[in-house]
């Protein structure tokens, strides 16, 4: 059976050969023909289990469709993106990567950004789970052209993706910025609480780079958006920043592991419970010492001993 369809895609190709050759009498290339025979022929190898014969005949199939000048744009990148699907079942994700990026320059040419913006972004969710640095890229690609298309609402979305997708891997200079480029869309569009959602991500990135400096102005910064100031989230950032200043670390650990930063995002929820102060060695600090003696306040006996084993021999 395979053999059989593999004979069938070879007499599929050679009548493409042929459609393309040029005579005394046929000046110009059937190209339209041509495309059909290799469409056939992909189709015979990918019945046949043949799957690089099979993706090499879709690929010709969309070149000779692409050669045929009358053929519509929007059929073209179908094919492109018919090729691209394939390589994602075949968990060939590079080449498919690299020809859903064809299709998205063709979608812009053919003035359907929008659907190009769709294709990145489901790229993107594709490509996640093995290669987060080429999701962000993705990711960011979608979001620029959702914005360069006022589309707002939809780029800050993709962004957020980014974001979290460069935390998780550590790369916190440019989650940094990307969070202040959420925030200041979110301002744009008034959507005030993800802004307040934001600054809070933004102190806990800056915290993690051990830039006291750069959380604090973000805070500050903030206070101009209506509500901030006094809200939830403000207070909360304001008692971390406090904590870490000073170095108090039952402060730090009673507002990064409060509902309101457990509950965040997946990323920066694990960015609060691992924050440490500087110099603290992981270690709580301690409660002030209570009272020596009875409920009558009578002294301990031996001073001399109590400062020896104040709090306990152990």
């Amino acid at each position: 059976m395979a053999a059989q369809k593999i004979n069938e895609a070879h007499e599929h190709i050679a009548k493409a050969e042929k459609c393309l050759k040029t005579s005394l009498t046929k000046w110009k290339p059937d190209f339209d023909s041509a495309a059909s025979e290799y469409a056939k022929a992909a189709v015979c190898f990918k019945n046949a289990k043949q799957y690089d014969q099979a993706k090499d005949a879709y690929l010709k199939e969309a070149e000779y469709h692409t050669e045929n000048k009358t053929y519509p744009l929007c059929a073209q990148i179908h094919d492109m993106y018919d090729t691209a699907v394939f390589c994602f079942e075949q968990k060939k994700m590079p080449e498919a990567i690299q020809y859903i990026e064809k299709a998205c320059m063709m979608y812009m040419e053919n003035g359907t950004p929008d659907t190009a913006a769709m294709a990145l972004d489901r790229a993107g969710k594709l490509i996640e789970p093995i290669n987060l640095e080429k999701a962000v890229d993705l990711y960011q690609k979608a979001a620029g052209v959702f914005e360069n298309e006022d589309r707002l609402r939809q780029a800050v979305e993709l962004l957020g993706k980014a974001s979290r997708l460069l935390v998780r891997l550590r790369r916190l200079d440019e989650a940094a910025v990307a969070l202040q480029k959420e925030k200041n869309m979110y301002k744009e569009i008034e959507n005030f609480p993800m802004c307040f959602k934001k600054t809070t991500a933004q102190v806990l990135i800056h915290l993690h780079r051990g830039d006291y400096v750069a959380a604090d102005k973000c805070v500050r910064e903030s206070y101009s958006l209506p509500g901030y100031s006094g809200s939830e989230d403000c207070i909360a950032m304001e008692t971390l920043l406090q904590g870490y200043d000073e170095q108090d670390e039952d402060q730090v650990y009673r507002v990064c592991n409060s509902p309101l930063l457990k509950y965040m995002d997946n990323d920066y929820a694990k960015l609060a419970i691992s924050l440490r102060v500087p110099g603290g060695g992981g270690k709580k600090k301690k409660a002030p010492a209570a009272p020596q003696g009875g409920a009558s306040g009578a002294p301990a006996a031996a001073d001399e001993e109590e400062d020896d084993y104040e709090g306990g021999l152990c």
